[in-house]
């Protein structure tokens, strides 16, 4: 039996899975996400672990055998500093925070993000680890003098657990790591100034590292000591592996929290020239990458106008249905994040607008034309990332079959939506099946699941409303700039 956990960002999710792969018991609990002024997402790294502990305990007490390995996955980017025991020495900065807008601009300005994205094929946002620190070296420098590793979710987890500090070559990735040696770029953290700091980056774990619990991870989670751990890919790839992308050229969508928009590659060129925005993840296999394109523009948007139109979340799809295709001439872009856009282009500046509206449109025309914003935004990020085998989806969005369709229509292609739950916590069992020399089938899990066909008409109609799209996307960033 093995326990994959998906620390997400509001929400920690735990899944057993019995020794032919099929997933046995399941739970979550929240996080607490505090939003503060200027744009600030903080997180308790104590609160955060006790969702894990509260979700492992909760599935462990419903086995009748015991559990053989722990596998961990959750949110990337952001910082998490901690001491030499795993202590935060401040509140964790979450990858959704804009402290850095301003800092992040003039990298733009001043060519360094170009610089970094030649060197790594990551293009840098303001809540990646890089613009966190170099802010943080300016306005909190005494934080980083007692840290001992600047890391992620993940590996502070671990480290709490297990008294081991690493941190996965995927979660490294960004915005560091050469992709073509799977070590840190020192040139590319020389360019943001942080080479004083380099200290604080853990080098990337081995392909299949196993850690084990220590006495105090073994007493917070109700497991024996000695229990083997696997830390990572973070959620992204994780979410990948466990849905099937398999194929290069093979891509997933994640309607969750992030609109991620991926894309598999065996190939470690990219153009150093392009848009210098998105991730070019490694994965568990080394060969393998995930070139991926997380929008900020995911359900966190839904969330918006339901609060907005004092509606709940499970009356969207019957208001989508009452709009038809192109919202009766509503049209919308989506970034609604304080901390602006980071994929397909990054613009700290990037806001939100609705436009064609009249006295004759409803919530519904509303809704609809945000929810089709946000598919196109996604037919975006794949054509950026290169998108043209199979595609999956998963993630909270897809629970609306009427979304669902309205992504199929606008992308033009059948979706495949894996049926199991817990996406991300499948990838990183998967992950550490293989690590503990026990595989899995992991064809005969993706065989279950359901495709989304695009309906013809709509996909027709949706090609020119993507057009449309663009073309304002490219006069709203003009806007941006003045």
């Amino acid at each position: 039996m093995i326990i994959g956990v998906d620390i997400g960002t509001s929400l920690t999710k735990a899944v057993v899975f019995d020794e032919a792969g099929v997933s046995l018991h399941q739970a979550c609990t929240p996080s607490e996400v505090h939003h503060l002024p200027g744009g600030r997402v903080e997180q308790d790294l104590d609160q955060v672990v006790g969702t894990v502990a509260t979700v492992v305990r909760e599935v462990a007490a419903k086995l009748d055998a015991p559990v053989t390995a722990l596998a961990l996955t959750g949110q990337g980017d952001g910082v998490w500093l901690r001491d030499a025991d795993g202590n935060a020495v401040r509140p964790a900065i979450s990858w959704l925070d804009g402290r850095a807008n301003a800092l992040l601009a003039k990298w733009q300005a001043d060519g360094v993000a170009r610089e970094v994205f030649r060197r790594t094929g990551s293009g840098m946002f303001p809540g990646c680890a890089a613009a966190i620190l170099s802010y943080l070296d300016t306005h909190e420098p005494e934080v980083l003098d007692r840290a001992v590793v600047a890391g992620y979710c993940v590996d502070a987890v671990v480290q709490r657990l297990t008294g081991k500090i690493t941190v996965d070559v995927s979660d490294a990735s960004l915005p560091f790591l050469d992709p073509k040696t799977r070590r840190y770029d020192e040139d590319a953290i020389a360019a943001v100034g942080l080479s004083h700091r380099r200290n604080l980056l853990a080098e990337p774990a081995v392909p299949k590292a196993v850690f084990s619990l220590n006495r105090r991870g073994a007493e917070l989670l109700g497991l024996p000591e000695g229990l083997p751990v696997t830390a990572g890919p973070f959620d992204l790839p994780a979410s990948a592996i466990g849905a099937g992308v398999r194929e290069p050229g093979d891509g997933i969508l994640t309607a969750g929290t992030t609109l991620a928009c991926q894309v598999l590659t065996d190939n470690a060129e990219f153009d150093g020239e392009g848009e210098p925005a998105g991730m070019f993840l490694s994965t568990p296999r080394p060969g393998e990458y995930l070139h991926a394109m997380p929008a900020m523009v995911g359900t966190a948007s839904i969330d918006w106008i339901c609060r907005l139109l004092g509606i709940e979340v499970t009356e969207i799809g019957s208001l989508l249905a009452q709009s038809p295709p192109g919202a009766a001439g509503v049209r919308a872009l989506p970034f609604l994040s304080a901390s602006g856009e980071r994929a397909p282009f990054v613009d700290a500046s990037a806001r939100a607008q609705f436009a064609g509206l009249s006295l004759e449109h409803g919530r519904a025309d509303v809704v609809r034309a945000l929810c089709e914003s946000i598919a196109y935004a996604a037919r975006h990020c794949f054509e950026a990332a290169g998108l043209s085998g199979r595609l999956y989806a998963c993630g909270g969005g897809v629970r609306s079959a009427e979304w669902t369709q309205i992504f199929a229509d606008v992308l033009g292609r059948p979706i495949v939506i894996p049926s199991d739950p817990g996406v991300g916590a499948r990838g990183a069992v998967l992950v550490a099946a293989e690590a503990l020399n026990q595989p899995y089938d992991a064809d005969l899990w993706a065989s279950s699941s359901r495709t989304v066909t695009p309906v013809s008409e709509n996909v027709e109609f949706y090609q020119r409303g993507y057009a449309d799209y663009q073309a304002s996307l490219t006069a709203a960033r003009g806007l941006w700039r003045l």
